[in-house]
């Protein structure tokens, strides 16, 4: 999807911004976030952030912890959970289907899909599962290469 694809699917949902994000990276081309706020709701935090590049077009797609709507994998809540109940969860999932799982470079447990990204998302004084839904962006090797810079930030506990 383009930017304007993804800025009328988005407006079909809420209310949204978009802004143009600072390149990170020269591989990079140029990429706009797009946050979707739930419609009819007091201003809040977006509920869904989609990053759009310029080169690939849509490519990572996050669920806010707090305010995004449920997604499950499988019957495997993703969305707002205590990181150590979605681990254990993770691990029975996997046990029961004969299949696996797999952990993040920080150690979030997830889904085994490549297309699935497990981040933490302060939320008070815990962290909860923030699932970001991607593909590879243009000159990365891997989904987590591919990761917009504002949610790496997003798992990181701020003074």
């Amino acid at each position: 999807m383009t930017v304007d694809e993804v800025v009328e699917a988005a407006q079909m949902l809420g209310q949204s911004s978009v802004s143009e994000l600072a390149r990170d990276h020269a591989i990079f081309s140029p990429t706009w976030k797009i946050e979707v706020h739930r419609r009819g709701v007091a201003p809040s935090p977006p509920a869904v952030t989609a990053y759009v590049s310029q080169a690939v077009g849509l490519f990572c797609v996050a669920a806010d912890a707090v305010h995004g709507p449920q997604v499950a994998y499988d019957g495997l809540t993703l969305v707002g959970r205590n990181l150590s109940e979605l681990e254990r969860d993770a691990i029975a999932y996997a046990e029961a289907v004969d299949g696996h799982f797999r952990y993040t470079p920080e150690g979030y447990a997830g889904p085994d899909d490549p297309g699935v990204v497990m981040r933490g998302q302060p939320v008070g004084q815990v962290l909860r599962s923030r699932p970001l839904f991607m593909v590879t962006r243009d000159g990365a090797n891997t989904e987590w290469d591919s990761l917009p810079r504002e949610e790496y930030r997003n798992g990181q506990f701020h003074a």
